[in-house]
């Protein structure tokens, strides 16, 4: 399934970066974010309660773990997952026709602006992917307007910074004295969606009603050990290092090694994570 991407002037520069590098680099290390997560997919699926003849949309699908989810489950239905990365889609698509799953499709949009057919889903779905939106209220709105009366709405999104220990340790030791970043609650970011009051406003002018949120505290793989953990990390944030001499390299470098070591177990690199999941339903 193939679209020309048209993206929402409010959201261009997250469709830079998503459709630029740092889409590239999630997709050459799908099974790692897939794998991080992971403990929180087992709670998103049981919300979704996805049904045999279900419409599952998928928001943000990246390489499309929960649009094979839904497929699975929705073997007399079917699943469309979208996102702004080309990239990660080529992902989503290859593991799609190597899982042999006919009824899963991907199309390059930008969800807050895309002509979804009117009530032509009766679930749409996310994990971690919508908190991204300039204007969440427009985008919200544009997918309740694909659900059919009557569908549902179930997203995966972080709670705020403050209970996701992987966040505020990597971004602390890459400051390196510095301030860290501190995102604004209503900044379209990956905690854009983290304060329970603005998602019960922001669903309920979109058009939703009976906005629930349910806590959940998983602990996120990082890397086997704190070698292959510093490596994938510093890929992912290495942007934290722009600005910096040549000592303050080193000392934010040693600050990530220090704090990955201090996490190291059996297990692998473990931080504590905070999720919330959103239910809601189009009236």
């Amino acid at each position: 399934m193939t679209s020309t991407l048209r993206v929402d002037p409010a959201n261009a520069e997250q469709a830079r970066a998503w459709d630029g590098r740092e889409g590239a680099y999630w997709a050459e290390h799908a099974d790692r974010y897939d794998r991080a997560i992971g403990p929180h997919r087992t709670h998103l699926l049981a919300a979704a309660e996805v049904s045999a003849t279900d419409r599952v949309l998928d928001i943000g699908c990246g390489t499309g773990q929960t649009t094979r989810d839904a497929a699975r489950r929705a073997s007399g239905g079917r699943a469309l997952g979208v996102d702004l990365s080309a990239a990660m889609l080529r992902v989503a698509r290859q593991r799609t026709v190597a899982e042999g799953l006919g009824n899963a499709d991907f199309v390059q949009a930008d969800a807050q602006v895309h002509p979804f057919p009117s009530t032509g889903f009766d679930l749409a779905v996310s994990r971690t992917g919508t908190m991204f939106f300039a204007d969440p209220v427009a985008a919200f709105r544009n997918i309740a307007g694909a659900l059919r009366p009557g569908g549902r709405l179930v997203q995966l999104v972080w709670q705020a910074p403050a209970g996701n220990e992987w966040f505020l340790s990597f971004t602390r030791a890459l400051a390196a004295g510095r301030p860290p970043p501190t995102p604004a609650p209503d900044a379209p970011g990956p905690f854009g969606l983290a304060d329970p009051e603005r998602v019960r406003s922001v669903l309920t002018t979109a058009g939703f009603t009976d906005v629930r949120l349910e806590a959940h505290t998983e602990a996120m793989w990082f890397g086997e050990d704190a070698d292959d953990a510093e490596r994938f990390t510093l890929g992912m944030l290495g942007w934290m290092l722009e600005g910096l001499d040549d000592e303050g390299r080193r000392r934010a470098v040693d600050g990530l090694r220090a704090t990955l070591t201090a996490h190291d177990t059996a297990a692998g690199v473990l931080y504590d994570s905070a999720a919330w999941i959103i239910r809601a339903a189009r009236p």
